[in-house]
C-alpha cells in the first residue's frame, strides 16, 4: 500500500466545503468519486483543512494510501479525466506512511479578495465580496501587524467549535491593493475555525469606523468572540499554501 500525496486546487463555489456531508457535494467526496474511477477502489482521502462551503484553495493537500501502480503524472492525468472543471490536481507524490497533510503542516498561507468600487463586478462573484466603500488599505494595513505573534485567538474562533488550544502562531499579516481588488493575506503555524474571517470582518469595522484602529491587541485579550467583529463572507477567502519541511 502507497501512500501518496495529491495537491489540487478548486472552486468552492459549487461545494458545501471540503469534507464528505450527507445531503450536499463536497469537494471530498468529488475527489473521492474521482480516485475510484481511477483505481477501482474507493479510498479514504484526508485533506489538510476543513474549508468551509464556498471557500476555495489554489494549493490544498491530500492523501489517499492505494496499491494502484499509477503514480506522478500518470495519476494527474487520469484522475483529471475525471474530476469536473472547477478542480484540478497539479502534483502527486509519494509520502512515507507517517505523513499526515494535517499534522504534518507547518503553516499555512490565506488570501481573502475584496472588491473594492462602486459597482459590483460580475467576473468577481463568488471569489471575492464587494465593498462599495472605500477602503484606507494603509490604516488596515497598520491595525493589521497587530495579529501578528504568538497569541490566544479566542476572540477570533466561532463560537462552538470545541477546540481546547486555541493558541497560534501568526507569522505574517498584510493588507494590500492592487487597482479596485483589496486582498488580506495572513500567515500562521495554524488557524481556528472561521479565524481568517473574523479577522476580515474586525478589520471592516474597523474601516467603517464601528472600531477604533488600535483596537486589535484589546481584542486578543478579551478572549471572547463577541468581542472580535462579524465573520466576513465565505466567498473571498482562499487557502493559498500550505508549508511543509519539503
Amino acid at each position: 500500500m502507497t501512500r501518496l500525496m495529491l495537491i489540487l486546487r478548486f472552486d468552492g463555489r459549487g461545494y458545501h466545503g471540503w469534507q464528505v456531508q450527507k445531503n450536499a457535494q463536497s469537494v471530498q467526496q468529488t475527489l473521492q468519486d474521482a480516485v475510484e474511477q481511477v483505481t477501482g477502489v474507493r479510498s479514504g482521502i484526508i485533506g489538510c483543512s476543513r474549508t468551509d462551503s464556498g471557500v476555495h484553495a489554489d494549493m490544498f493537500c491530500c492523501t489517499t494510501d492505494t496499491n494502484s501502480k499509477l503514480r506522478g503524472e500518470a495519476m494527474v492525468t487520469a484522475l483529471n479525466a475525471n474530476l469536473p472543471r472547477d478542480i484540478a490536481v497539479y502534483e502527486c507524490r509519494e509520502m512515507p506512511q507517517d505523513f499526515h497533510p494535517r499534522y504534518s503542516a507547518l503553516g499555512k498561507r490565506y488570501i481573502y479578495r475584496i472588491w473594492n468600487d462602486k459597482a459590483r463586478n460580475p467576473f468577481q462573484e463568488g471569489l471575492a465580496i464587494h465593498i462599495r466603500r472605500p477602503l484606507d488599505v494603509e490604516l488596515l494595513n497598520t491595525a493589521a501587524q497587530d495579529y501578528i505573534g504568538t497569541h490566544d485567538f479566542t476572540s477570533f474562533c466561532s463560537a462552538g467549535s470545541g477546540v481546547q488550544d486555541t493558541v497560534r502562531r501568526v507569522t505574517r499579516c498584510e493588507v494590500a491593493r492592487e487597482g479596485l481588488m483589496v486582498t488580506f493575506l495572513v500567515e500562521a503555524d495554524g488557524f481556528l475555525y472561521n479565524m481568517v474571517r473574523i479577522m476580515v470582518g474586525t478589520l471592516l469595522e474597523i474601516s467603517a469606523g464601528k472600531r477604533e484602529y488600535n483596537s486589535i491587541p484589546d481584542i486578543i485579550a478579551a478572549k471572547v468572540r463577541s468581542a472580535a467583529g462579524m465573520t466576513a463572507p465565505a466567498c473571498g477567502l482562499m487557502l493559498d499554501k500550505v508549508f511543509y519541511d519539503f
